[in-house]
């Protein structure tokens, strides 16, 4: 808010400061209320997304129990992780297999004969044309860009080639060019071959493609035999031999030698999931009884004291813990015969013992009270969905709030604005009564300097 400066030059008065004052004052009831009023706003716009949050993390909790995948939960371990590892998905059979791992996929290699002249050795020139698989490209090496170095480069940058990458080795004898797949499986198998070749890139080729068994290496399939059936495939991960798991080779086993594998339900996952939702549960327990308590000792009360939404939210939850799930029979049909029960302050436990005599008994049945239709994971999801969509009471809440905000600040604005005007009315008053204190003060001087005059006069006739 601008301010106008003046002093009390008749009166001597701090009128800045006076002025300061009394628009202070009259600025302050008003001030309070409006801080008050955004004070409330905040702190219940802050719980609003306390809530929001941990009413977010239980859902997600309760949607990682849902559907036939969160209890189908399988788990693959074989007896020597060395030769190769298993993973298993929810569409797997427990079961116990063995695994015999013949042969490995590889990618092909070949190499050049060795050039004592290293990279800058001159080749020759002509049309040299790379097959992998059923893929061939060309690549021309013409006069200026027949070293050695310079045909790498031309190969690793030659239009479509995807498949190939060449390179240099140096020993002792000399520098190799060497030619490597990309990929695995005897459909890559590498071939080179040349056009109007000068004789020095022709016996490139030759040696390219005189296989040396001591350090050139042919495209393979790999080679698996699971319980007795062979299963081939063009890379060492295999997903198609038994199904719901995927196997990757990493060494030949032993001739003779077979590997168990072992595929069963993984109870240990589909507890900590059930452990999760206990987890979110008690920490959205825990910030409604913060949000909603009234501490009589500090006489503070949560920013959602007596709130209706809370309360409605906090039952229709614990409601749906407690009553059994329609269209199920026997003796799992709830929670708590699960192992997960309600404490007296509002929070879940979990019995692990418990839980899992059910999950060994009936599997089905735990299945069911989650992730059924009408299961506690189900609604609970569904519940909250409803709860924090764009449409649902936290938003519009929050929007309200917002509104609310917006009030105030055009409130805060008028505020200023009348205090601006109230501020200047002061001043032009008390600089007006300032001035006739100034033009009183003139005229009493005058009149004491005039009485004085005449005393001066009277004395000096009756002496």
């Amino acid at each position: 808010m601008a301010t106008i400066t003046t002093s009390g030059l008749g009166s001597g008065l701090d009128i800045q400061g006076l002025v300061a004052q009394l628009v202070a004052a009259e600025r302050a009831p008003k001030d309070k209320r409006l801080t008050q009023t955004d004070a409330r706003l905040t702190a219940e716009f802050t719980a609003l997304a306390t809530l929001k949050g941990a009413l977010s993390t239980l859902r997600s909790a309760a949607m990682a129990l849902q559907g036939p995948e969160a209890f189908g939960i399988r788990k693959a371990a074989a007896a020597d992780e060395s030769y190769f590892t298993a993973s298993a998905g929810s569409a797997a059979i427990p079961g116990d297999y063995t695994v015999q791992v013949a042969q490995l996929a590889t990618a092909a290699r070949l190499g050049s004969g060795a050039y004592a002249d290293g990279p800058d050795t001159v080749v020759g020139t002509g049309t040299l044309s790379i097959t992998v698989g059923d893929a061939t490209f060309d690549i021309e090496i013409a006069e200026g860009g027949q070293s050695l170095a310079a045909i790498r480069d031309a190969i690793n940058s030659a239009p479509g080639n995807t498949a190939v990458r060449a390179t240099l080795i140096r020993d002792a004898g000399g520098t190799y060019l060497v030619l490597t797949g990309t990929a695995t499986g005897a459909g890559n198998a590498v071939s080179v071959s040349a056009a109007n070749a000068s004789a020095g890139l022709q016996q490139l080729v030759d040696d390219l493609n005189d296989f040396d068994p001591e350090r050139d290496v042919a495209a393979q399939d790999a080679i698996a035999y699971v319980s007795g059936y062979e299963i081939r495939g063009s890379t060492n991960t295999i997903a198609d031999a038994i199904d719901g798991v995927t196997l990757v080779l990493k060494k030949v086993t032993p001739e003779g030698e077979a590997i168990s594998l072992s595929v069963q339900r993984d109870d240990a996952a589909i507890q900590k999931k059930a452990e999760g939702f206990v987890t979110a549960w008690n920490a959205l327990a825990q910030q409604i009884a913060a949000l909603g308590r009234y501490d009589a000792t500090t006489k503070t009360a949560g920013p959602l004291l007596g709130d209706s939404m809370l309360r409605g939210i906090d039952t229709q939850l614990r409601r749906m813990l407690g009553e059994p799930v329609p269209g199920t029979t026997g003796e799992y049909r709830t929670l708590t015969s699960l192992g997960i029960e309600m404490t007296e302050t509002g929070t879940l436990k979990l019995d692990a013992a418990k839980f899992q005599k059910a999950l060994a008994a009936d599997p089905d049945a735990v299945s069911r009270v989650f992730s059924s239709g009408s299961g506690v994971a189900v609604r609970i999801s569904e519940y909250l969905g409803e709860r924090l969509s764009a449409t649902g009471e936290i938003a519009a809440r929050n929007e309200r709030i917002s509104s609310q905000q917006r009030r105030l600040e055009q409130e805060r604005e008028a505020l200023d604005a009348r205090m601006q005007v109230i501020q200047e009315r002061y001043l032009k008053q008390f600089t007006a009564m300032d001035a006739l204190l100034a033009q009183l003060q003139t005229t009493s001087s005058y009149l004491t300097q005039q009485l004085q005059n005449l005393s001066k006069l009277s004395g000096g006739k009756s002496g």
